[in-house]
């Protein structure tokens, strides 16, 4: 059966391009709707949790940066409108977990960049998006940059 909805979570970096391009194709040969989401986690995380002062307005411009980020990245597709792009806050497996549910998203798509040893197989947030996914999840290969440029 062709997937319906497919969701494709990015970093908002282009090493993401092919993850969207492969979704793209994936999304064109079965006729999907295909949606993009990034996710802003809270700076207390990046801290442990234990941080003596208040970080909301540090937070707030996170927030507008990585919504001005997000523009800018899906400006190079078009096709996505902006009900089919998101920016949401909070724990990245949880949140995409959250979207694909909520939008009835029957594939999630992800960048992995294939870490040697079977704890680093998929990434941290790829191996985590694996974990309690509500649809199928496809984690994209990245290339390692190229040094010698």
């Amino acid at each position: 059966m062709p997937y319906q909805h497919i969701l494709v979570a990015v970093d908002l970096t282009e090493e993401c391009d092919p993850v969207v391009v492969r979704a793209q194709k994936l999304a064109q040969a079965s006729g999907a709707k295909m949606s993009l989401v990034h996710i802003v986690e809270p700076m207390a995380m990046a801290f442990g949790g234990d941080v003596p002062m208040d970080l909301s307005m540090l937070q707030q411009q996170q927030f507008e940066q990585a919504r001005e980020r997000l523009d800018s990245f899906t400006g190079k597709y078009p096709e996505l409108t902006a009900d089919q792009r998101h920016l949401a806050y909070g724990q990245p497996r949880q949140e995409i977990h959250r979207l694909a549910e909520e939008q009835g998203c029957d594939l999630i798509v992800v960048g992995s960049h294939g870490r040697h040893g079977l704890a680093l197989l998929l990434g941290s947030t790829a191996n985590d998006v694996l974990h309690g996914a509500p649809c199928d999840v496809l984690a994209v290969r990245l290339k390692k940059a190229d040094k010698s440029a």
